[in-house]
């Protein structure tokens, strides 16, 4: 078998551990954190060089570093897209997918069921800005073909979205988006790049929070923007340069580390959230369990055409409203009460509570978010132990 000269070449596996590594002089084994804000040049015609685009180096790290662009490239390599951008956190590669194209007057077509703040970032931030936005219901393909009409410049979805993990149908969203021009950005966090590939279907910017299943084990802040290279050029390009949103080097290097294992994590991930998922809607205790992949799940088929398991995260509905739920989380001794997900261990949140409080009651309903909804996020830990804890913690919602 021949050396694989071209990196994009390497399977899946190799890339997450060897993609972008750039050694020293030193030859360091694992990646070096070059923790610089700034950099010296040979020759004032160097620095003028640099800025002018005329010559490769490093300028100054809000805008390029060392430690991040290995990271960059590492995701761009398993994405299948040339260019990636991290960011300081993974709403700020939301907020600036979104900016760096929007002008007054332009239009957004959005899922309803989304991120409390990507649903904020829609509902109240672009209006400010003379930017229509208009939301649909993320599971009705007809409703998608409405909204997106001339005029729209861009589309943004979740898929599966948070907390309710809806599906939306890529394929057909894409396709209607490029009917009138629009650009398609796909939230990829729940399905991470292992499980769903979002430009296999025609996405043209997609998003990843790396606090989540990159990181993976609750350390650091991050996320990335991964796009095309015309899409960086006409508008991410300069957005990024002078709006500053970057991610430190001691936090790629971080992301870095966590894409060594996130094939390894994300598979058991997987596996313990199946048998979990089985074990609640078996028990017959609570009003609803949603899990892509059981077949119960109102959008299976297509979660399984588009996503390759069915990701780590379950959401459930306690009999009793707000007061049940929070007794169950407070009866928990081995999943924590957090609001992160895509963690080594597991974490359970009350959405109403958390991460969509800032959604009115109405739009929460109108999402199948109420207020006995619990949102868990399956860890590494042994699923039997998961299993006993959430078994003896709903023997309180009765209590």
């Amino acid at each position: 078998m021949s050396y694989k000269k071209n990196l994009a070449d390497w399977r899946l596996a190799t890339q997450l551990v060897r993609g972008g590594t750039m050694r020293s002089q030193f030859g360091e084994t694992s990646e070096a954190i070059f923790m610089t804000s700034g950099y010296v040049y040979d020759a004032a015609e160097t620095a003028a060089e640099r800025f002018a685009g005329t010559a490769d180096g490093y300028t100054y790290s809000r805008l390029s570093n060392p430690t991040v662009a290995m990271f960059e490239e590492r995701m761009s390599l398993i994405e299948g897209l040339p260019v990636a951008k991290a960011t300081a956190t993974g709403m700020a590669a939301v907020n600036a997918a979104l900016m760096c194209q929007l002008g007054a007057g332009d239009k957004v077509v959005g899922a309803k069921a989304l991120f409390g703040s990507c649903r904020y970032i829609l509902d109240q931030i672009l209006p400010r800005f003379g930017i229509v936005t208009e939301l649909v219901t993320g599971s009705d393909n007809d409703a998608w073909t409405r909204a997106i009409t001339p005029g729209t410049r861009t589309v943004f979805v979740e898929t599966p979205a948070n907390p309710t993990l809806d599906v939306v149908d890529l394929e057909h969203v894409c396709r209607a988006a490029h009917d009138v021009g629009a650009t398609v950005i796909v939230d990829n966090v729940f399905a991470t790049p292992l499980l769903q590939r979002p430009t296999d279907y025609g996405a043209d910017i997609v998003v990843y929070s790396g606090t989540k299943h990159i990181d993976g084990q609750g350390r650091a802040l991050g996320g990335v923007i991964l796009c095309g290279e015309k899409f960086f050029e006409d508008h991410l390009n300069q957005y990024l340069r002078h709006t500053g949103p970057a991610m430190s080097p001691f936090n790629a290097w971080i992301m870095l580390k966590g894409l060594e294992t996130l094939d390894l994590r994300v598979t058991r991930m997987c596996e313990n959230a199946a048998k979990v998922a089985d074990f609640l809607a078996d028990s017959g205790r609570l009003a609803r369990v949603l899990y892509p992949a059981r077949k119960d799940h109102p959008q299976h088929e297509l979660a399984m055409r588009q996503m390759k398991a069915g990701g780590s995260v379950i959401t459930v509905d306690v009999p009793g409203g707000r007061d049940a739920a929070f007794r169950l989380l407070n009866a928990l001794r081995t999943i924590d009460i957090s609001n992160n997900l895509g963690d080594a261990k597991s974490l359970m949140t009350h959405p109403s509570s958390t991460t969509h409080r800032s959604l009115a009651e109405e739009a929460r309903l109108e999402l199948g978010i109420v207020e006995g909804t619990l949102r868990l996020s399956v860890g590494l830990e042994d699923p039997l132990d998961l299993i006993d804890d959430l078994d003896q913690a709903m023997a309180r919602i009765s209590a």
